[in-house]
C-alpha cells in the first residue's frame, strides 16, 4: 500500500490529484466503524515531507481535500474521510511550515466545531502533529478552545492533549491539567437546560476517559483536581469521576482512588 500511495502522492504533486483522491476514497474504510486514520497520517507525512520541494502544490493539495463546508458533508462517507485526511495534512505540513500555522489554526478551530465526531477526531490529530513541534503555540490554541469554546472544541481540545505519547512533555503536561481543569468548571457551571444537548452530552463522554489518562502522568495534580470536583455534588461530574475510576489504568492508585470514591459515596 505504501508503494502504491507514494506513487500516487507523487502524481499529485505533478499535477495529477484525482487518482489520490479516488484512493482515498477507496481506502478510507467509510462508511464503516472508523476511518482508516493510519492511511490519513501516511498521507499527511508525505505531503510533510514535500513542503519544502512543492510548497504551492502541497498547499493546493490540502486546501482542496478540506475545502467545504464540514457541516455540508455526510458523516460516515468517503467525502468525510478526504476531509479528514486533508484536516490531519494540514497539521502535519504546519508543523514543518511556520508560514502556515496561523492559516491552519484557523481552520482547525473551525473543523473543531464540527459534530462529526470523525471529523474532530481529525482536527484531534492534526493538533497532535503540532503539538509535538510547536508545543507552546498550539498549546495557546487549545486553551483558547478550553477556555472560550463551545462544547465541541473543548472536546477537540481534550481529546488532542489527553495522548500520552505527547505527555511525556512537561509543558504539554502542564498544559492538559491546566485545560482539563477549567473544562470541568466550565461542565459543572452549565445551566441544566444545555445539558441534554449532544454536544454537551459527547464532551462528558469524552472527559469519562480523558481524566484518568492525564492523571496517569500526573498523579498528584490529578487525584488532587479529582478529589475536588467530588465536592461539587454535581450529577454529570460525579459520573465522569466515577468512569475514570473505573478505568484499569489507575488500578494502582488505591489510595487515592479509594479517598476519591468516598468523597462521592
Amino acid at each position: 500500500m505504501h508503494d502504491t500511495l507514494s506513487s500516487l502522492v507523487e502524481r499529485a504533486l505533478n499535477g495529477t490529484h484525482r487518482p489520490l483522491e479516488f484512493y482515498l476514497r477507496e481506502n478510507g474504510r467509510l462508511p464503516g466503524a472508523r476511518a482508516n486514520m493510519e492511511l490519513a497520517n501516511d498521507v499527511s507525512y508525505l505531503l510533510a515531507a514535500s513542503v519544502s520541494r512543492h510548497p504551492d502544490t502541497v498547499r493546493f493539495l490540502t486546501n482542496y481535500f478540506t475545502n467545504g463546508d464540514a457541516r455540508k458533508v455526510v458523516s460516515n462517507t468517503p467525502a468525510e474521510f478526504v476531509m479528514i485526511c486533508g484536516i490531519v495534512a494540514s497539521g502535519s505540513c504546519a508543523a514543518v511550515q511556520a508560514g502556515w500555522q496561523t492559516e491552519t489554526f484557523e481552520m482547525l478551530r473551525r473543523y473543531a466545531c464540527s459534530s462529526h465526531w470523525r471529523v474532530r477526531r481529525g482536527v484531534a490529530t492534526a493538533y497532535q502533529h503540532l503539538l509535538a513541534a510547536v508545543p507552546d503555540a498550539t498549546g495557546e490554541q487549545l486553551m483558547y478552545l478550553a477556555s472560550e469554546g463551545n462544547y465541541w472544541q473543548q472536546c477537540a481540545a481534550i481529546t488532542t492533549i489527553a495522548e500520552e505519547a505527547l505527555l511525556y512533555m512537561p509543558d504539554v503536561l502542564s498544559t492538559a491539567l491546566q485545560l482539563q481543569h477549567i473544562i470541568l468548571e466550565r461542565l459543572h457551571n452549565a445551566p441544566f437546560e444545555v445539558r441534554k444537548g449532544e454536544d454537551f452530552r459527547t464532551l462528558k463522554r469524552t472527559l469519562g476517559f480523558t481524566l484518568s489518562v492525564i492523571t496517569v502522568s500526573a498523579p498528584e495534580q490529578g487525584f488532587a483536581l479529582m478529589r475536588l470536583c467530588a465536592t461539587w455534588n454535581d450529577p454529570d461530574i460525579t459520573w465522569i469521576l466515577r468512569e475514570n475510576l473505573n478505568k484499569k489504568r489507575l488500578a494502582k492508585f488505591v489510595e487515592d482512588a479509594r479517598v476519591v470514591a468516598n468523597l462521592l459515596a
